[in-house]
């Protein structure tokens, strides 16, 4: 069997790095995605517990005054 030249097998080498880069990438961006959506998530809650709060202030003001 013919030996792989040098520039073969270096190649493969770059090839691998690079496949390997890109599926780290990939992992990040999926993982980006994911904590935005959580983080709107969350800040639908705050408004909504911000609002709910104004509410019982309100009412809170009117039993007492």
């Amino acid at each position: 069997m013919a030996r792989k030249s040098r520039l073969r097998r270096v190649a493969v080498k770059i090839g691998t790095a690079m496949g390997k880069a890109d599926r780290k990438v990939q992992k990040v961006a999926r993982a980006g995605s994911l904590a935005k959506k959580e983080l709107d998530d969350i800040s639908k809650q705050v408004d909504a517990l911000k609002r709910q709060l104004q509410k019982t202030a309100k009412r809170l003001k009117r039993a007492l005054g």
